[in-house]
């Protein structure tokens, strides 16, 4: 069973795709980029902010289904200069605590919209 996933307390899809989508016990999350939701804006040219809004749009799509940060097992971060990669562990650090999902990170040329970060997620839904 699949169904799409949207919510008004993340950005809108910028293409042809859905924020996310459920698959039996697995939530599949689109790459997030530091697009502030009410304003349809990307956030300010600062890694540490642009980390923060991904990581809150990351959270609005999670918790339209009833999820936390906690549910999430994987994630795949792509950014466009790996040298900033100690600033985005901080803050990324900031928002698992204990829980350390497994977690990939890839330095690329560019991203949408000329950001510095993109976050992709899949959360298990089970118990």
């Amino acid at each position: 069973m699949m169904e799409m996933i949207y919510t008004e307390t993340a950005p809108k899809a910028i293409g042809p795709y859905s924020q996310a989508m459920k698959v039996n016990d697995f939530l599949f999350l689109s790459g997030q980029i530091p697009v502030n939701p009410v304003t349809n804006e990307v956030v300010e040219h600062d890694i540490i902010q642009q980390t923060n809004q991904v990581m809150k749009n990351i959270k609005a799509i999670l918790e339209s289904e009833g999820l936390t940060l906690e549910n999430i097992i994987k994630t795949t971060i792509f950014i466009k200069d790996m040298s900033q990669f100690p600033i985005i562990n901080e803050e990324y650090s900031k928002y698992f605590n204990e829980h350390k999902p497994a977690r990939s990170t890839v330095e690329v040329s560019a991203l949408p919209k000329n950001v510095l970060i993109e976050i992709e997620a899949i959360a298990y839904m089970g118990q």
